[in-house]
């Protein structure tokens, strides 16, 4: 294989929207499944179309689609819904009650806010990269637009340095809470140890005989193992994060295959793709060109892409009866400078409708 892919068990397909990396990492699947491996194509991509390729219903679980072959398109509101049903599950765990209010209109506000997918995205494409390899001997990632795939790329470092000023934060916290407890005079054990809980937010309101106090004393923990909690589940994010940076930047784990068109826009943006996949040190197998004129191409080969075109056309006509339309044709050349945009603006305006 021209792709040096080699034996790496992860391998992201990305490039511009459009450019076929959905066909690219399929074709790749089906290929290294005939010869005798196990794959999986995952689709992340928020627009799927893998299900469409291989004419049958993928959901976010694994799905049959050949002998060897299987596929996932990753639902990426269902991954926001559970990242955060999970981050407010360990929040629950290290505040009272009467607080857990608070965290759903949080989390609710988090749900909507940039970059909420990208991160619960990345948990599961993280999950899969160190799960999934012990299953298949392939993981293939059909990704987003490379714009998406660059931020999925980088979002390890970056939560990484979020953690760890998380950690920060919470070290500072706890040598603050210390220094209080010295100056008040207490410590483990001391006299205003009920003081000390409600300072904490543990314990409160117990005894006063509302259901939000029963809770409370069932499930709250001590201050200072509520704080390694905390701090065990930063790390344990932070790790999870550093594993899957890891194997991107591994070439024995991971390649990169980028898809193009032998076209300017997407010819500039798989450049810039590439230079942004070198500076991360990302290792990239290759670039795929795609939908290339063959060399064999003349009447007869144009006159056959006219009557499937033809059939497309008559389809379009059905499926979106009484839906304006205008044919914008293909051009000679690659659109670009003034007089063509105002050529096609002139269709677009003017064009008539069908």
């Amino acid at each position: 294989m021209l792709l040096k892919v080699g034996a790496a068990p992860i391998i992201f397909v990305g490039g511009k929207g459009g450019v076929g990396k959905t066909t690219v990492a399929s074709a790749l699947g089906v290929h290294l499944a005939e010869n005798g491996e196990r794959v999986l194509v995952v689709s992340t991509d928020p627009a799927h179309s893998l299900g469409d390729i291989f004419d049958t219903a993928i959901g976010d679980d694994d799905t049959e689609l050949a002998p060897g072959l299987h596929g996932m398109e990753i639902d990426a509101d269902a991954e926001v819904d559970r990242y955060l049903d999970r981050v407010a599950t360990h929040m629950r765990e290290f505040v009272r009650p009467a607080m857990y209010a608070e965290i759903e209109r949080q989390m609710e506000l988090t749900r909507h806010s940039p970059g909420a997918a990208e991160a619960a995205l990345l948990d599961r494409v993280a999950d899969l990269m160190d799960q999934a390899r012990l299953r298949y001997d392939r993981v293939i990632f059909d990704t987003a637009p490379t714009g998406h795939t660059l931020r999925l790329l980088a979002l390890p470092e970056i939560m990484a340095a979020w953690t760890d000023g998380l950690l920060r934060s919470r070290e500072r916290s706890d040598t603050l809470g210390r220094g209080v407890d010295r100056l008040r005079g207490r410590g483990p054990g001391g006299s205003d140890a009920g003081a000390a809980r409600a300072a904490s937010g543990v314990g409160a309101g117990a005894g006063s005989g509302d259901e939000l106090s029963l809770i409370d004393q069932v499930t709250q923990q001590p201050a200072d193992s509520r704080a390694e909690r905390i701090r065990q589940v930063l790390l344990e994010r932070r790790r999870r994060f550093s594993r899957a940076r890891r194997l991107l930047l591994d070439p024995g784990s991971t390649a990169f295959i980028l898809v193009l068109l032998p076209e300017k826009l997407p010819i500039l943006e798989t450049q810039k793709a590439l230079d942004a996949l070198r500076r991360h040190q990302v290792p990239v197998a290759g670039l795929v060109v795609n939908r290339v004129l063959p060399a064999e191409a003349d009447g007869g080969f144009l006159e056959a892409r006219r009557e499937q075109e033809a059939e497309y056309l008559a389809r379009i006509s059905t499926v979106f009866d009484g839906v304006s339309r205008i044919h914008v044709p293909l051009l000679a050349r690659d659109v670009g400078g003034m007089d063509a945009l105002r050529a096609i603006g002139a269709l677009l305006a003017e064009g008539g409708r069908t």
